[in-house]
């Protein structure tokens, strides 16, 4: 196993030293899965959840949460992202939820896309709680990532 990054020689967190780091373009795909009822699904779909417009208000809220990432995070390098991009859509038996995270800097966006994802799938539930508790969020994870040291990776 390779050395932990954010853990130095006398195993204290560590925020990395990415000065020395080639600026490159990055990308991050992360997704994630709002698993609910039919009836719930429906309701999401229609527009008239007692909240509101569930898929708009969950990928402005993943938006929103990309950008707060190095907030949340501890030891995340705060970045100045260029794009951010959520989508909600709906699949077989709930939500899916995919965010695109764009950055040129020195190290990388899976955080960015990981935490939109999250934000946004917990927006689901928020919204739709009311109509059914039993919503479950599944499947929260990095899809790809392009750009950096490490080059590209893409989940089998």
């Amino acid at each position: 196993m390779s050395r932990l990054t954010h853990i130095d020689e006398t195993g204290r967190a560590n925020m990395v030293d990415v000065s020395a780091k080639a600026v490159t373009a990055r990308e991050a795909i992360a997704e994630g899965f709002v698993r609910m009822s039919p009836e719930t699904l429906a309701l999401a779909l229609s527009g008239d959840a007692k909240k509101g417009d569930v898929r708009a208000t969950a990928e402005i809220a993943g938006i929103m949460a990309a950008k707060k990432t190095s907030d949340l995070i501890p030891l995340c390098h705060p970045l100045a992202l260029s794009k951010v991009e959520v989508r909600v859509e709906p699949g077989k038996g709930g939500l899916a939820v995919t965010a695109r995270v764009r950055t040129t800097g020195q190290t990388g966006v899976e955080m960015e896309a990981l935490t939109a994802v999250s934000v946004a799938c917990l927006t689901v539930y928020d919204m739709l709680k009311a109509a059914d508790k039993a919503m479950t969020i599944e499947a929260v994870r990095l899809r790809s990532k392009t750009g950096g040291k490490s080059g590209d990776w893409k989940r089998p």
